[in-house]
């Protein structure tokens, strides 16, 4: 059964989706809006968006609009994606800190787990596994969250990571795992990850970070979402801390709190 939308049930859903996660959906997006939602009517038997609209905006569904949610945010991720970025941080990240000192670092939409998993293999290659050092990853989409704590990909993910890396922080799967591979332990124990969305305010209680990577987010935000998400994440900055976004994406105009320190890289001074 094909399920088309019409303009009124597209702008309901777009609208929604903004004033949850801040996301603009532009016309350009109907297709991929109802190819991930057409499965859920079918689940549900629904016949069109407006009943799909009504049930996820019912209170008692929350569960079915977190899924919604999911299904609408989740982008594409992998393993050292823009690696300049990584050479940037294996240059910055100390051998060791002071006694009581960690140095951490976020990766403020993680996804599966492919950013976090990647500053993790810098961080124990430099200040080594049992070292002071520590990930954090968020994410408004609790499902790819499930696959990021599992740290369990298919070998096809891994044709980014560099030969030693993978070698070091990663373990084959054997016997029924076969085609797969496992973050190792060591390096997982340093990585958390929680559900977050970066549009509410109030994240201050995160603490404070050496580095913060937000890449590939923010060209989904029109400027008023930008100003309002950037300035949720600099209180959680050391001063002198890294804010990195993506190639495609500027901080020009959006914050003063922050500077230029070479595309892309910015600094909190």
């Amino acid at each position: 059964m094909s399920y088309e939308i019409n303009d009124a049930e597209f702008k309901r859903f777009s609208g929604l989706i903004y004033d949850i996660a801040g996301i603009t959906l532009t016309d350009a997006k109907k297709v991929l809006l109802t190819g991930r939602l057409s499965k859920r009517l079918i689940a549900l038997g629904l016949d069109n968006y407006t009943q799909y609209f009504k049930y996820v905006t019912n209170a008692a569904n929350s569960e079915e609009l977190q899924f919604m949610v999911d299904l609408l945010t989740t982008n594409e991720t992998y393993f050292f994606r823009e690696s300049q970025h990584f050479d940037f941080l294996k240059q910055i990240v100390p051998s060791s800190v002071k006694q009581g000192q960690v140095f951490r670092v976020w990766s403020a939409a993680s996804s599966n787990g492919a950013e976090a998993y990647t500053i993790s293999m810098i961080l124990a290659d430099k200040m080594g596994t049992e070292g002071a050092w520590e990930v954090f990853g968020t994410d408004i989409s609790n499902s790819v969250l499930e696959l990021a704590r599992r740290g369990h990909y298919r070998m096809a993910e891994a044709d980014k990571i560099p030969r030693e890396y993978l070698n070091k922080y990663c373990l084959k799967g054997m016997g029924p795992q076969e085609g797969t591979f496992i973050i190792d332990r060591k390096l997982r124990q340093h990585v958390n990850f929680q559900q977050m969305n970066l549009n509410a305010p109030a994240i201050k209680v995160l603490g404070e970070f050496d580095v913060i990577f937000l890449r590939n987010v923010l060209i989904y935000f029109d400027i008023p979402t930008k100003q309002h998400v950037v300035s949720n994440l600099v209180p959680c900055l050391k001063n002198g801390g890294y804010f990195i976004v993506g190639h495609s994406e500027s901080l020009n105009g959006i914050t003063d709190a922050l500077t230029l320190e070479k595309p892309t890289v910015y600094r909190r001074r």
